[in-house]
């Protein structure tokens, strides 16, 4: 026998309808709900967080050249250290450095990339500044075309949102920095650079399998000895890092900073000092009289990628 229901008494259990206003208005409430979450985390990916120091703190009065007098036919390098030294008696805040390639006097020797690799005592893999070999034409007529690539130092580099520990910011100089300390080596700013100047160090060294096909005898290398200059460490971002026991930084992302413990001191980078054709000129941009400035304002200048709006610091006379 079926029990009888009291129509009165209405449905026991029945579900609540939606009305077509409401269910629009609660889409509208959950969306906006999504979207603050990601602004906000956006907004949070995106804020300079740094401690950087600045003001008069960062001020450096160098006791560089003092005894050597301006010439009007110096070298470009003397005249390009004078420029560092004036700008490192700014605060830090007042610098923009900035980096200017004349790839007509690019001869392709790889001298920068060998110099940078030295300065920074980098490991088999990590390489700061390639130079990029080019080959256009017919023949007969085949010219080769070479273009350093360091790190750009973008205005609005890509490799800083993506990063989920914020361990890559761009200091108020200008300079892209990396802390190998919060580094978890996910990798996502390397595939974030469309310039691909950024590498990973995996933890290898130049001697690794150096015994491979040795002859026997006292001679023959350890295999996986590595050399002593192998574990020296580094001084980037003034901090000697020590690559014993596994430690940062290997496993972390890599990349050029325009040897920034050599601006402290008042020294040009590397590069710019080994180049045999003078091809690479370095300086602040905030500066009317710097060479850089100049060289900028003078010549056909372009950046790399400029459809990317990464606003590139690196400029290149073509």
């Amino acid at each position: 026998m079926v029990a009888k229901t009291d129509p009165s008494d209405g449905p026991a259990s029945s579900p609540p309808i939606l009305t077509r206003r409401e269910f629009v208005r609660a889409g509208a409430l959950v969306g906006a709900g999504a979207a603050a979450a990601v602004s906000a985390v956006v907004i949070d990916r995106t804020t300079a967080t740094t401690n950087d120091p600045v003001g008069a703190g960062t001020v450096r009065h160098l006791p560089v050249l003092n005894n050597i007098k301006p010439a009007v036919d110096e070298d470009v390098l003397v005249r390009m250290q004078r420029d560092l030294l004036k700008c490192m008696a700014k605060p830090v805040e007042q610098r923009r450095w900035v980096m200017v390639i004349d790839t007509r006097k690019c001869v392709g020797c790889h001298a920068c990339t060998m110099a940078c690799i030295a300065e920074n005592k980098l490991p088999p893999g990590v390489v700061y500044r390639p130079v990029l070999t080019e080959e256009f034409g017919e023949y007969p007529n085949v010219q080769l075309r070479f273009t350093p690539r360091p790190c750009m130092q973008c205005d609005e580099p890509p490799c800083v949102p993506v990063c989920p520990v914020k361990a890559t910011w761009k200091r108020p100089d200008g300079i892209v920095a990396i802390d190998y300390d919060k580094c978890i080596g996910c990798r996502y700013c390397l595939t974030a650079c469309p310039y691909g100047a950024r590498t990973s160090d995996f933890g290898e060294h130049y001697s690794e399998g150096a015994a491979v096909g040795a002859p026997e005898g006292p001679d023959r290398p350890l295999l996986g000895s590595n050399l002593p200059y192998e574990e020296q460490p580094n001084n980037e971002y003034g901090k000697a890092w020590d690559r014993s026991d596994h430690q940062s930084p290997m496993g972390n992302a890599r990349k050029c900073h325009f040897c920034l413990h050599r601006l402290e001191v008042g020294q040009l980078p590397q590069c710019v000092t080994t180049c045999i054709g003078r091809a690479t000129y370095f300086g602040d941009a905030n500066d009317p009289d710097s060479l850089v400035t100049e060289l900028i304002t003078r010549n056909n200048v372009q950046t790399l990628l400029p459809h990317k709006g990464t606003k590139p610091r690196v400029f290149y006379i073509v």
